[in-house]
């Protein structure tokens, strides 16, 4: 940011959290029912509250929870001194653009804020973690239980790729005549 010196560093420490390399068999999401700016530490108070829920119960290897928003918005507040005699030390709004205060990360409708992949019998537990994180934040939620594909459960397999095989040309390429661009009027 050009004009923005020393904006303040985010207060989420984690974006992942539990068991990140077993899979799961239900996806649970917290969606967002309007568009917002949530502010930093209101993100990472959610996600404290919900990692104690599913700690509490399953322990560190028992689910996986993800945060998925950033907080990029740089939030500014144009401080006012509240004080008799403020007003002939203050311009008002004259280069009011403000001082750094914090973050924000954008969020759209219908747009998922955390997710949490649980065994199959945990998904109650996982709408209890979501919905104690949707106390958090500053707008309507719901939550959304998905069953995660045996395909999507797959990990990719870490073959080297084969080299590209050269292919002799064929005799239509080499009929081909370039095209050349005659002046126009």
């Amino acid at each position: 940011m050009k004009y923005i010196h020393g904006s303040p560093a985010p207060k989420v420490s984690k974006f992942n959290m539990g068991d990140l390399s077993t899979h799961f068999a239900r996806r649970v999401h917290l969606v967002s029912r309007e568009a917002v700016q949530i502010r930093h530490n209101a993100l990472e108070s959610a996600r404290v509250a919900a990692n104690k829920v599913l700690f509490d119960k399953y322990g560190e290897t028992g689910y996986r929870l993800q945060l998925n928003v950033y907080p990029h918005i740089i939030l500014r507040e144009n401080k006012m001194i509240a004080t008799a005699g403020a007003d002939r030390l203050q311009e008002g709004m004259r280069r009011a653009f403000g001082k750094p205060t914090g973050r924000a990360a954008r969020v759209h409708d219908g747009q998922s804020i955390l997710i949490v992949y649980v065994p199959v019998d945990g998904v109650e537990t996982a709408k209890k973690a979501l919905d104690t994180a949707s106390t958090k934040f500053p707008m309507r939620t719901r939550v959304v239980v998905e069953e995660v594909q045996v395909e999507e459960q797959a990990q990719p397999s870490m073959k080297a790729p084969s080299p590209p095989q050269e292919e002799e040309p064929t005799e239509a390429a080499e009929e081909v005549a370039p095209v050349v661009a005659t002046a126009g009027a």
